[in-house]
C-alpha cells in the first residue's frame, strides 16, 4: 500500500486520539467509585434490613406490652369488683370466703403481670437503643453511598467531556486519510489494539521491541510512501526524522 508521508504522519495523530479515547473507555468501567457504589450499596440493603428489624422486634414487644397492661386493667377491675362486694356487708361467709380468696389470687396474678411488664419494658428499651444504633448506622452508610455516587458522576461528566472532545478531533483527522490507509489502519487497531505507531531509534512505539539490523535496512530502503508493518506485532510503523534511518 501506498500513502503520502504527510498522510501517514497523521496516522500518528489519529493513534494519539484514539488511545486517549481507549483511556476514556477504560477509566469508565474501571473507576474506584464504580466498586464503592457495589459495596456501599451492599451496606445499605444490609443497614436497611436490620433497621426492619429492630422495627418489628419494636412492634412486636409493643403488642405484647399492651396485651398485659390489658390484662393488668382486667385484673384490677375485677379487684375494684371484689373489694366493692366486700364493702357492701352483703355476703355470707362462704361468699366472704370465696371472695376473699379470689382477691388474693388477683394480686398475685397483677404482680406477675406487672413483673413481665417491667421486664418487657426492659427489653424495648434496649431495643430502642438498638434501634437508634442501625438508624444510625443506615444514616452513614447511605451518606457512604451517596458520595460514592456524586463522585462517580463528577467523573463520568469529565469523561463525557473528554470523549466529546477526542471525537471532535478524530472526525477532523478522519476525513483527511484515504479510505484504503484508514480501512487498514482500523484493522490493525482491531487486531492489535493500536493502529500506527512511530517508528523511533529502531524501535516499535506499540510493542517497544528492538528491530533487527535487516529488517532495519529493509526499512530503510523502503520507499518513503510504502506503508510499512512492524513484523513483531503487525502496527503501521510510521517514519520520521525521529526514526534514526
Amino acid at each position: 500500500m501506498k500513502a503520502d508521508p504527510a498522510v501517514q504522519r497523521r496516522l500518528l495523530e489519529l493513534a494519539e486520539v484514539d488511545a486517549d479515547l481507549d483511556r476514556v473507555r477504560h477509566r469508565r468501567t474501571s473507576m474506584p467509585e464504580l466498586a464503592e457504589i457495589t459495596a456501599a450499596e451492599k451496606d445499605v440493603r444490609a443497614r436497611r434490613d436490620a433497621v426492619v428489624a429492630v422495627r418489628t422486634q419494636l412492634d412486636d414487644l409493643d403488642r405484647e406490652a399492651a396485651r398485659q397492661e390489658k390484662e393488668i386493667d382486667a385484673v384490677r377491675a375485677r379487684e375494684d369488683r371484689d373489694r366493692g362486694l366486700l364493702a357492701g356487708g352483703t355476703l355470707n361467709a362462704k361468699q366472704l370466703t370465696d371472695v376473699e380468696h379470689e382477691l388474693a389470687t388477683l394480686r398475685r396474678r397483677q404482680s406477675v403481670l406487672e413483673d413481665d411488664l417491667l421486664e418487657l419494658m426492659e427489653r424495648r428499651e434496649a431495643v430502642q437503643g438498638d434501634a437508634q444504633h442501625t438508624g444510625v448506622e443506615l444514616a452513614k452508610a447511605e451518606a457512604a453511598l451517596a458520595d460514592a455516587t456524586h463522585r462517580r458522576d463528577e467523573n463520568l461528566a469529565d469523561l463525557d467531556t473528554q470523549d466529546a472532545r477526542g471525537g471532535g478531533t478524530r472526525a477532523k483527522i478522519v476525513p483527511g486519510l484515504p479510505a484504503d490507509l484508514l480501512a487498514f489502519y482500523e484493522r490493525r487497531r482491531a487486531v492489535k489494539g493500536i493502529g500506527a505507531a512511530l517508528l523511533r531509534s529502531r524501535r516499535c512505539g506499540a510493542c517497544r521491541i528492538e528491530i533487527d539490523t535487516r529488517e532495519i535496512s529493509r526499512i530503510r530502503e523502503a520507499p518513503a510512501d510504502e506503508v510499512l508493518e512492524c513484523q513483531e506485532c503487525g502496527t503501521i510503523l510510521v517514519r520520521t526524522p525521529e526514526s534514526g534511518l
